[in-house]
């Protein structure tokens, strides 16, 4: 999937013109027009006619109105998302610099268009932020819409509907950039389809783009601090979305700054 690039355009202000009431302009002797008809004529009977429907009258003032887009999400941004997904989960950060955001799990409704699923969660994202041109080390999470279908982690499976892969080679320890631990981050782990193979375990190590790109960008376990280049969650959160994504849902997630997912 790729990434988006460029920063976004700057709108600029317009200008509100406001329109001049000029009164007692008409002439005295001006006729005063008759007031419009607010009854249908009379029928031969002296009855007035039943007044005609208004347009649209029949329609369903009930009827939901789809929203087209995924909330936050511009137009540029939307069209990323394949056609086929009908689940994203939408990471925004406030700046491009920040390290903090917030998740939110979206479905695609027929009826009514994308509305909220599950969250929204707090989270941490890379050191230093965002970045639309990621590259191994820069300690920013790259920004754009990019599939997920593959879990796994140290512990079961939680009840997840996506390959999940458990193995003791989640293990991990050290500290974090808060001096916070970092054991039982990859407790449970979704890979983000950033220069990886989709279809193997979040611990294959190809990187089709190369190694100098990056790679191993999950949705994991929050440590209480920012991450290499990953988004993390709670944990009983984290086990929430697991067990919400459905592979035939063809799930993404887009993540970035505000500004940068507006577009």
């Amino acid at each position: 999937m790729p990434v988006r690039k460029g920063a976004p355009a700057l709108l600029s202000a317009g200008t509100l013109c406001a329109a001049l009431l000029l009164t007692g302009c008409a002439s005295p002797t001006a006729p005063v027009p008759a007031p419009a008809r607010t009854t249908a004529p009379a029928s031969g009977d002296g009855r007035p006619h039943p007044a005609p429907p208004a347009a649209g009258a029949n329609r369903l003032a009930s009827a939901p109105v789809p929203v087209p887009r995924l909330p936050g999400v511009g137009p540029g941004t939307q069209a990323l998302v394949p056609d086929g997904s009908t689940q994203a989960l939408v990471v925004t950060g406030a700046t491009e610099d920040s390290n903090t955001s917030t998740a939110t799990l979206y479905r695609r409704d027929p009826a009514r268009g994308w509305i909220e699923a599950a969250g929204p969660w707090r989270a941490h994202n890379a050191l230093q932020g965002w970045t639309s041109d990621h590259t191994a080390g820069d300690l920013r999470s790259p920004i754009g819409v990019f599939r997920i279908g593959d879990a796994g982690g140290r512990l079961p499976d939680p009840g997840t509907r996506l390959p999940y892969d458990e193995d003791e080679l989640f293990d991990i320890s050290g500290t974090g950039f808060l001096g916070e631990p970092l054991e039982g981050s990859f407790d449970h782990v979704i890979a983000i389809d950033y220069n990886r193979v989709p279809g193997r375990s979040p611990l294959d190590k190809e990187r089709p783009l190369g190694d100098e790109k990056g790679g191993g960008v999950w949705i994991h376990v929050d440590h209480g601090g920012p991450t290499q280049a990953c988004i993390a969650l709670d944990q009983e959160a984290l086990r929430e979305l697991l067990r919400a994504l459905d592979p035939a849902a063809e799930p993404v997630v887009v993540m970035g700054p505000v500004r940068e997912l507006a577009e």
